[in-house]
């Protein structure tokens, strides 16, 4: 059977991720007694920091009957100029799935090529696919899933938002991005969403993007290896606040989504993300068991 990686969104059907949550959901519930991952071992490789990533997948790996094995950069040679191409080939004799958290998205692509295992992308500058499936699956309790729903997003078009303007394509909800002149997401995915015909918008105008929506979803300003852009960035984002009176404008039913780590007074008051409208401690959560999932079907 040929390998499966999942560095994107992309990279599953509708049907597939709604499968994958279907696992998921009997893993949360305790309905899934299967150990899949006996005697297998995830690598798992980290160039940036992490709490709930690295917290997820070893804690998934351990529940699903295997192991995994925390890689720092600083550890292993990869942080000492050894080509990504050697490391891929290199675990693939050793371990049964990659997990990888970096920077540069082509430093993923590079490993799943050279890999003859299973490659996961926990991480890059590009995407963050783990994140957004999390967040869907959080949709789906809370609101009953996506069809017909309406998603805003408001801050940075970074990682997360590029995730979620993928998530549209395939799925085919709403997407509203309100981010500032100079922060779109990327051009080349949101052009390839529109052209495949998906429903996005970007708006720089915040009461726009989220009038009506069911989900409303932010990140930090300032997200990993951007610090000394912070100051420049807080002046850009003026504005960009999800508050209570922002929040007023979406649907009664909506939902707050962040994935944390949360800035409060930055991107989003501390009544909102405290508030009864807030999903985020049920989306990180769900982060452990969509991975687990993910880690059956990849590995298992």
């Amino acid at each position: 059977m040929a390998k499966r990686d999942f560095l994107a969104i992309a990279d599953f059907t509708r049907d597939e991720i709604r499968s994958l949550f279907d696992l998921a959901e009997r893993m949360k519930q305790g309905a899934y007694r299967e150990e899949p991952l006996a005697g297998k071992t995830l690598a798992m490789i980290f160039a940036k920091s992490s709490t709930r990533t690295r917290v997820s997948f070893e804690v998934g790996a351990y529940q699903l009957g295997g192991q995994a094995l925390f890689l720092s950069s600083r550890d292993i040679q990869l942080g000492r100029g050894e080509p990504i191409a050697d490391t891929a080939r290199v675990l693939s004799r050793y371990v049964d799935g990659i997990m990888i958290r970096t920077f540069d998205h082509t430093e993923v692509l590079e490993l799943a090529r050279h890999a003859t295992i299973p490659v996961i992308n926990g991480l890059t500058d590009l995407s963050h696919p783990c994140q957004v499936l999390a967040d869907l699956f959080t949709m789906r309790e809370a609101l009953g899933g996506w069809e017909g729903k309406r998603v805003a997003w408001v801050g940075d078009g970074n990682n997360m938002a590029n995730s979620w303007i993928e998530a549209a394509q395939v799925l085919g909800f709403e997407l509203r991005l309100a981010c500032p002149e100079g922060f779109e997401p990327n051009r080349a995915m949101f052009d390839r969403a529109k052209a495949a015909g998906a429903c996005v918008e970007i708006t720089e105008v915040p009461e726009e993007a989220v009038e009506g929506a069911h989900a409303v979803n932010t990140d930090v300003w300032a997200s990993m290896g951007q610090e000394q852009e912070a100051e420049v960035r807080r002046r850009a984002f003026k504005g960009y606040t999800v508050d209570a009176e922002l929040m007023k404008l979406a649907d009664p039913t909506a939902i707050f989504l962040h994935c944390l780590p949360a800035h409060r007074g930055e991107e989003v008051t501390a009544d909102v993300i405290e508030g009864p409208q807030s999903r985020v401690w049920d989306e990180a959560e769900n982060r452990l068991h969509v991975q687990k999932a993910l880690l059956a079907v990849l590995m298992g």
